[in-house]
C-alpha cells in the first residue's frame, strides 16, 4: 500500500482561512495524475501554524475525499508525546490509513527518548507508524540501530528519511530487515535512494508536478532506471528551484501558475521572491507543466 508517490500535501488557504473546496479538489487532481498516495499535515502542509482543529479537519476532509482511492498517512507529529498520541488516535478515528510521527524537535531528546516516544506512540493506536526522520529540521538524528529497536514494533513499519544519505538505506534494511518500508524525504535524490532499496518517495514536487513524479517511482520499481533519469532530468531544475526558499511555499506558487490554489502561506512563512518565482517559472517549463 505504501510504495511510489506520496505527495507531502500542501493545505489550501482563503483569506487566512483552511480553503476545504479546494482542498477537495487537490485530492480528485492527484487520483487522476497517478499519485499513489497523500500526506496531509506534515511541515509541507504548514502544520505548525494550524490549529489543533485544523490540523484534525484536514485530516479529516482528506480521507473522506479519497475515499479509499489512495492511502492516507497522516501527520501525527510533536514535540509533546501526549500531542502526538492524541493525534494518532484521532487519525484512526476518522480513517486514515498510517500516521507520520516526526523525531520531537527542540527538546532534543537522546535516542533512549526516541524509543520511549515512538513506543508510546505505538501503544496508543492500531495505525501503522511512519518516523520520520529529518535532522536538519529538528536536530535529532535517529541512528539505524535505534530505528532497528523500534522496527521490531509490530506497527513501526517504515521511514520517511530526509537525512539526504544515501547511505542510510542499506544500513537501515541492515537494522530494520528488507520489510521496512524506507521512503525519501528528499525529492533530487528519489531515484538514488530506490536503487539502494527505498520504495518510493513523501514528495514536495508532486504537489506541482504528479504524474511525472509517479512515473518516475513506477519505472524506478520495476527496474527501469534509464526511464527514470530521463524523468529525473526533465524535474531536476524545478526540485532545485522549489527548495530555493521554503519548499511549501514554492510548491504553493508552482500550484497558484497552474490555477489549482492560491499560493498563500501563514506567517512566519512570505511569498516568494520575484528571483526565486522565476526559477520556478523555468523550473516549470523545462519540465513542460506549462509554455
Amino acid at each position: 500500500m505504501f510504495k511510489g508517490s506520496l505527495t507531502a500535501l500542501i493545505t489550501p488557504f482563503k483569506n487566512g482561512e483552511l480553503d476545504l473546496e479546494t482542498l477537495k479538489k487537490l485530492v480528485e487532481w492527484h487520483v487522476g495524475e497517478g499519485t499513489h498516495g497523500l500526506v496531509p499535515v506534515g511541515t509541507t502542509g504548514e502544520s505548525p501554524t494550524l490549529t489543533h482543529d485544523e490540523h484534525e479537519t484536514v485530516v479529516e476532509e482528506v480521507v473522506r475525499a479519497s475515499a479509499g482511492r489512495l492511502p492516507v498517512i497522516a501527520g501525527a507529529g510533536s514535540n509533546n508525546t501526549l500531542e502526538s498520541i492524541r493525534l494518532a488516535q484521532h487519525a484512526e478515528k476518522v480513517g486514515a490509513d498510517a500516521v507520520l510521527v516526526v523525531t520531537p524537535y527542540y527538546n532534543k531528546p537522546t535516542q533512549r527518548g526516541l524509543i520511549a516516544h515512538y513506543t508510546a506512540i505505538h501503544d496508543s493506536t492500531n495505525l501503522p507508524i511512519f518516523i520520520y526522520n529529518i535532522p536538519g529540521r529538528s536536530v535529532v538524528d535517529m541512528t539505524p540501530e535505534t530505528m532497528g529497536t523500534l522496527a521490531s514494533l509490530p506497527r513501526i513499519v517504515g521511514v520517511k528519511d530526509a537525512t539526504g544519505d544515501l547511505a542510510r538505506v542499506p544500513l537501515t534494511r541492515l537494522s530494520c530487515g528488507k520489510d521496512f518500508i524506507q521512503l525519501s524525504g528528499e525529492d533530487a535524490t528519489a531515484l538514488g535512494y530506490n536503487a539502494h532499496g527505498g520504495v518510493g518517495m513523501i514528495s514536495v514536487t508532486a504537489n506541482v508536478a504528479p504524474k511525472l513524479c509517479a512515473q518516475m517511482q513506477e519505472a524506478t520499481l520495476k527496474g527501469d532506471f534509464a526511464t527514470a533519469l530521463e524523468i529525473t532530468d526533465r524535474l531536476m531544475p524545478l526540485h532545485k528551484a522549489i527548495f530555493t526558499e521554503p519548499g511549501l511555499v514554492g510548491a504553493k506558487y508552482g500550484m497558484s501558475k497552474l490555477g489549482l490554489c492560491s499560493d498563500e502561506v501563514r506567517s512566519p512563512l512570505t511569498g516568494l521572491t520575484d528571483e526565486t518565482k522565476a526559477l520556478i517559472d523555468d523550473g516549470m517549463r523545462h519540465a513542460g507543466l506549462m509554455n
